[in-house]
């Protein structure tokens, strides 16, 4: 029998990573990847567009998680990739990392990150994060935004 890797496919990404508080200049993060888009997998995939400086600014606190996260900041200047439009400052294990090129981060799993703060905004780009081992959004909890929210 042959497989039907439709079922592997993610046509349409799912509207669930949710901040609990406004947050202009941004557009809601879609789901591309999850166990509930496609039973089984053990990954978290979702990215969002930063169109505009975000306020508030951060919004994007320190928090942990329990997987492996690969954040990525893609730049989208189709005449030079590599150039990010804006600066960011993510802090990594209160070590803090200046990102103003396409780049991606390895964050541990349990190694606090966070906050994010744009330093400034020239062009949008997009904002990804994979976590490795996650199935669900609340295994994920991208941004802390989940575990913010129940501490409310």
């Amino acid at each position: 029998m042959v497989e039907d890797y439709r079922k592997y496919l993610v046509a349409s990404p799912a509207y669930e990573v949710t901040p609990g508080i406004e947050v202009r200049g941004r557009r809601p993060a879609m789901t591309l990847m999850s166990s509930n888009l496609v039973p089984g997998v053990k990954m978290y995939v979702e990215t969002g567009w930063v169109f505009a400086m975000p306020e508030p600014n951060p919004h994007i606190h320190e928090h942990t998680h329990d997987y492996d996260e690969i954040v990525i900041h893609l730049g989208t200047d189709p005449e030079n990739q590599e150039d990010l439009g804006a600066e960011i400052e993510f802090v990594v294990g209160g070590q803090p990392l200046t990102i103003n090129k396409t780049s991606a981060v390895f964050v541990p799993k349990g190694v606090p990150h966070g906050p994010l703060i744009w330093k400034s905004f020239r062009r949008p780009h997009l904002e990804l994060t994979i976590m490795i081992g996650a199935g669900t959004l609340a295994e994920a909890d991208p941004g802390g935004h989940e575990k913010r929210k129940e501490n409310r």
